[in-house]
């Protein structure tokens, strides 16, 4: 009996550090993953401070949708540095999209507030994204609603703003943002609606393009509803309160 009880205490011992083997492994890989997480995407955010972003995933999503639907890929897009923008779209950026993107620290959260009291009550709004957030969305994530994809919006926000300047955020923001049907960019958007070069675009011009940027599948800065030129009419009325990154 008492070598009986021996083997299985042998055994019982195996089976505890056995168990406890595949824990430390286990631990071990999962320090590894997600080491291996954070020193990838610092490392991705910190090179995008000087390479600019080539191609996005909703640009590409785009193409193939419009393929899908038996139209020509499009896909029209033309980067322009901050200093040739034309300060009247920089402005004309914040007053109608972030009016605290140079005092917020990525996240306006009297906007995030309001946007959830309003969504609460059924009303129909865009969110309380910040550019930060619109950026972090749009150069390293994709655009289909998830919890997984708003916690590492977050992440990649906290981290473009640790790493990027305010006027870095800006100008990514600029050239990567959807602004027509395969129109992606300032300068592509001002050459689309109004054959010129974003270098030189008026108030009222600049404020046309992101007065459409809720829905540029929808809507044309060319040729804008009464909502859109009400909107366009806004920003311009507000741009000169707002001070840009210099």
């Amino acid at each position: 009996m008492a070598i009986k009880r021996s083997t299985t205490k042998k055994k019982n011992t195996r089976k505890k550090q056995t168990t406890k083997s595949w824990k430390r492994k286990i631990g071990v890989w999962s320090l590894r993953i997600v080491g291996g997480f954070f020193v990838l995407t610092i490392f991705w955010v910190l090179s995008l401070t000087f390479i600019n972003p080539p191609v996005t995933y909703l640009q590409l999503k785009r193409g193939f949708e419009r393929k899908t639907a038996g139209k020509e890929w499009k896909l029209e897009k033309e980067w322009l540095s901050y200093d040739d923008m034309s300060d009247n779209l920089k402005r004309a950026a914040i007053a109608g999209e972030d009016a605290h993107f140079l005092t917020h620290n990525g996240f306006d959260t009297k906007a995030i507030k309001e946007a959830f009291e309003k969504n609460q009550e059924g009303k129909r709004l865009r969110g309380g994204s910040t550019i930060s957030q619109q950026v972090a969305k749009n150069v390293f994530l994709w655009p289909n609603r998830s919890w997984l994809r708003k916690g590492l919006e977050s992440y990649f926000t906290v981290l473009i703003e640790v790493f990027w300047s305010k006027k870095r955020i800006l100008e990514v923001y600029l050239n990567v943002i959807e602004m027509g049907q395969g129109v992606y960019g300032a300068e592509a958007a001002a050459k689309y609606y109004f054959h010129k070069s974003a270098r030189s675009l008026t108030k009222k011009e600049a404020a046309l393009i992101i007065a459409i940027l809720p829905s540029p599948q929808k809507w044309d800065a060319r040729r804008p509803s009464a909502y859109v030129n009400r909107r366009a009419n806004n920003i311009v009325r507000y741009m000169g309160y707002y001070s840009i990154p210099k």
